[in-house]
């Protein structure tokens, strides 16, 4: 049975470059041998989250199926987009509601013994890199094992042809490493 990966952008644009690359990393996944699952941050909105809207109205349901999809994962591959250095805050609003406790349940229980690698894309010259460190640190203290391998995608908005497929063959290398490498740990841990 092949290792689940969960994979997605921590992004809601439409044409969002974060979630070209992360459709890629995801038949990279499946090149690798692993079961990738794409979603789309669009498809589960949920509101800010509020302590005093979570005690009135419990857990959204789209943050419980983010939780589903991450429970039922070895691992799990996020493109992130860099919004003033940082994650984006729709990403950080996913991750904190997904960390709530739920039903006598830990919060980090969807994301602890998980396995993550790291990507960014962006039309800057750094590709996203400085958003990765905080979105690393955030997954390390939920009990992720955050890969060192990542990679960050300058010039992104020149990176994909029509297709949506990365034309620089050396790039398209290193993200077909990066999900190798994920695959083998997960198996690994798994």
């Amino acid at each position: 049975m092949a290792i689940r990966i969960v994979v997605f952008a921590g992004s809601t644009r439409t044409d969002s470059l974060n979630k070209k690359l992360a459709r890629q990393a995801a038949r990279a996944v499946d090149e690798a041998g692993g079961e990738s699952a794409y979603f789309d941050l669009r498809d589960y909105p949920m509101p800010l989250y509020d302590g005093d809207l979570e005690a009135r109205e419990g857990i959204p349901p789209n943050a419980l199926a983010i939780r589903n999809y991450l429970q039922n994962a070895k691992g799990l591959i996020i493109a992130s987009p860099e919004n003033n250095s940082s994650m984006s805050a729709v990403l950080k609003n996913t991750l904190d509601w997904v960390s709530r406790p739920w039903h006598g349940k830990p919060g980090d229980l969807p994301y602890r013994g998980r396995v993550a690698a790291l990507i960014a894309a962006s039309p800057g010259a750094l590709g996203g890199l400085r958003g990765l460190g905080h979105l690393r640190a955030t997954l390390q203290g939920l009990g992720v094992l955050v890969l060192s391998e990542q990679m960050a995608l300058p010039r992104a908005d020149q990176a994909f042809d029509g297709d949506g497929r990365l034309v620089d063959a050396k790039q398209q290398a290193k993200l077909q490493e990066i999900a190798t490498r994920l695959v083998d740990v997960a198996k690994r841990l798994g």
